[in-house]
């Protein structure tokens, strides 16, 4: 099964976070110029490590796979994958590959992106919606958690895969694949992997402590 979560770090103390993160973690945080920068890296890394205590995971080491995505070479039967977007961070742990994405619904988001981008069928059915924004995230967090999924991350082109937003959301390269997708405030959230997702669970950022 996939357990996903999300939560919002605007108010993420660092003073709180960063003693909790691995010392890898922290120095990708120090890294960073910006203040909400650093929040979301704290903020993902604390996510993912709530999750995996519910699992009993409390010693996890994490790698980076050949195309930079992350995994735990300790426990070589649980996958996660996280992602942020603005002032959300969000996390998918999995006994099977899994990909999550979230993005900050911006209703002027240039749709030239989807023109250029996309597959055509899919640049169509954007720009016939009733919302074409609003269609437009839709399928861009559905593809990017495909392609977090794969593994290759932007190694994959957008325009190499489709997905078909009817009753059941698939991908050509991929029938069996599931895609689970949420509205969340002004966001959107996708999950790719080998089961559907009921329901994504919202953590308080208080609970990442």
């Amino acid at each position: 099964m996939i357990k996903a979560a999300y939560c919002n770090v605007e108010d993420l103390k660092l003073e709180k976070g960063q003693p909790l993160v691995s010392p890898d973690r922290k120095e990708k945080i120090s890294r960073y110029r910006f203040q909400k920068d650093k929040q979301l890296s704290c903020g993902a890394y604390l996510l993912l490590i709530r999750l995996l205590e519910r699992e009993g995971i409390t010693d996890p080491i994490f790698n980076i796979g050949k195309y930079g995505k992350a995994y735990i070479s300790n426990y070589t039967d649980t996958y996660f994958n996280v992602s942020h977007s603005d002032k959300y961070v969000a996390c998918a742990i999995s006994d099977k590959d899994v990909g999550i994405d979230i993005e900050h619904n911006d209703q002027h988001i240039d749709l030239n992106i989807a023109k250029n981008y996309f597959f055509n069928k899919e640049y169509e059915n954007i720009m016939s919606s009733p919302n074409p924004s609003n269609e437009f995230f839709n399928y861009w967090v559905l593809k990017e958690s495909y392609m977090k999924y794969t593994g290759l991350g932007f190694h994959l082109k957008l325009d190499s895969f489709s997905i078909d937003l009817s009753d059941e959301i698939t991908v050509n390269r991929d029938k069996t694949l599931k895609f689970s997708l949420f509205d969340i405030e002004d966001y959107k959230l996708a999950v790719a992997g080998k089961y559907t997702v009921k329901s994504c669970e919202k953590i308080h950022v208080n609970e990442l402590y």
